[in-house]
């Protein structure tokens, strides 16, 4: 990609930069807090181009200056010292650019939100719920290591342990950005705690990972909405058992239903119901811009092709395998314990070569 042609692109940006600035001091603007906000977020996501776009700027402007002292001065330390920078600068130039061609490409407007993350068990009876218990834990561990909060809002236990299903709200910075890539089937194969003779089974567990709706990106009218209170199960004690605190709210022009009993009061259950109801509808819609994208990114989950088997746990030979990139490491216990940075490094590198094939840059 030519010099002109980034400068090109990074100037337009730089122009759109100005002009979002300006509009966000505008009183009318500042007045449509729908408004506002999203050009607040656009701004900032911005900065980080603009930034770039500078160091450039400058570095181009280095290298003009030091090739114009190599063709005119006569001084041979002084030539020297020129040529040194002039070589310096060159190498320097192709990783910056490399650098901008992945911040120029468009993100994924999703990945600074917070997310709900669900895991249920699938094929392999109480086997299922006890590996969807295990990915919570690895999840729950993975979520402290990023200093980011969790709150499950629902959960159905397994008879043996585990979760049948358990759903939990993610919050921190770039949450769903992180954790979209963990869509997806989980297959795990090792010896049951139910099996006596020692035989290796499969078992299952899908997640479904979710960009949570913020307030102003969905209207939600109450009167399309049915609210229902029943009495919370599970752990909590004699109060939790016998008060109407669990809520379940149902939007009948879709038909989606949810349900929170994890806090004891009942307005905090409802609040947390809304929030994740507004999330559901929130990603009817952006399910259309997955398909959209899934011609392109067939090794992606965020193609948003849940039901895709992604990733493999063999407990007998210590292995975790991604399929979506054949990518292998044996060191199974270290993984569940929730050091799962690695392999989404890896989707991520992936997803980013996908995207500049995708991009003219």
């Amino acid at each position: 990609m030519s010099e002109n042609v980034i400068l090109s692109k990074l100037e337009g940006v730089k122009h759109k930069f100005d002009e979002i600035g300006q509009q966000i001091t505008d009183p009318d603007v500042v007045a449509d807090m729908k408004k506002y906000v999203s050009l607040n977020k656009e701004y900032k996501e911005l900065e980080p181009i603009i930034e770039a776009y500078d160091r450039y700027k400058n570095l181009l402007s280095n290298l003009d200056d030091a090739k114009a002292i190599l063709a005119t001065e006569k001084d041979d330390e002084m030539r020297e010292m020129a040529k040194a920078e002039v070589d310096e600068l060159e190498k320097e130039l192709p990783k910056i650019e490399d650098d901008i061609k992945l911040l120029l490409i468009p993100k994924d407007p999703q990945d600074s939100k917070n997310a709900i993350l669900e895991i249920r068990a699938g094929t392999g009876g109480d086997e299922a719920s006890i590996f969807a218990g295990d990915l919570f834990r690895m999840y729950s561990k993975f979520i402290e290591k990023k200093g980011w909060k969790a709150e499950v809002t629902n959960t159905s236990e397994g008879t043996v342990g585990g979760f049948k299903e358990v759903v939990i709200k993610v919050s921190g910075n770039g949450v769903y950005g992180v954790l979209k890539y963990e869509s997806g089937v989980h297959r795990v194969q090792r010896v049951p705690q139910t099996e006596t003779q020692g035989r290796v089974h499969t078992s299952a567990a899908s997640v479904v990972v979710l960009p949570e709706a913020e307030e102003f990106d969905i209207e939600l009218n109450i009167n399309d909405i049915r609210k229902d209170t029943f009495c919370a199960s599970g752990p909590g004690g004699q109060s939790v058992n016998t008060t109407y605190s669990a809520i379940r709210l149902t939007h009948i022009p879709s038909g989606i239903v949810v349900q929170c009993q994890d806090e004891k009061s009942q307005l905090k259950n409802y609040d947390k119901a809304l929030a994740e109801l507004r999330t559901r509808l929130y990603n009817m819609e952006y399910q259309k811009y997955l398909d959209e994208i899934s011609g392109q990114r067939k090794t992606m989950v965020s193609t948003g092709d849940r039901s895709a088997k992604i990733r493999t746990y063999n407990y007998p030979q210590s292995r975790v395998t991604d399929h979506r990139i054949n990518y292998t490491m044996y060191n199974l216990p270290v993984f569940m314990d929730g050091d799962i940075q690695e392999v989404i490094d890896q989707l991520q590198i992936a997803e980013n070569s996908e995207r500049l094939k995708e991009s003219e840059l």
